[in-house]
């Protein structure tokens, strides 16, 4: 499991990430994902202007939505996006959409590693 660390060490949106785990109700108002989306769309804004320009996987497209789309029973991507479709599954179940989120993440992660190819 991740320790907390100050933004000084993180080298990439995963480990932002990591952190948000950690500390949800530090980084995310009332765990909303609509707002974490919206912090990860702001990270990409901002490494395109103060470069290097980063790519995320957590774009409206991007490698972690069209992962995504699949388990969710989608057959194309949801113009809503992919923080509401996973907190409208995580309510229908009784959870909370965050910790759907971060149970995804870890199968994403998991499933991409060198070690899973």
């Amino acid at each position: 499991m991740s320790t907390a660390k100050p933004v000084s060490e993180w080298r990439d949106v995963y480990d932002f990430l990591d952190q948000v785990r950690l500390r949800p109700g530090m980084f995310v108002r009332d765990g909303s994902l609509l707002e974490l989306q919206a912090m990860l769309y702001g990270y990409r804004v901002a490494s395109e202007i103060h470069g290097p320009e980063a790519m995320t996987d957590f774009e409206h497209q991007g490698a972690f939505a069209e992962w995504l789309w699949p388990r969710l029973g989608h057959n194309h991507a949801r113009s809503l996006g992919w923080a509401v479709e996973i907190t409208k599954v995580a309510e229908a179940s009784g959870r909370a959409g965050i910790d759907l989120f971060f149970d995804l993440l870890s199968e994403f992660k998991a499933e991409r590693s060198p070690e899973a190819r």
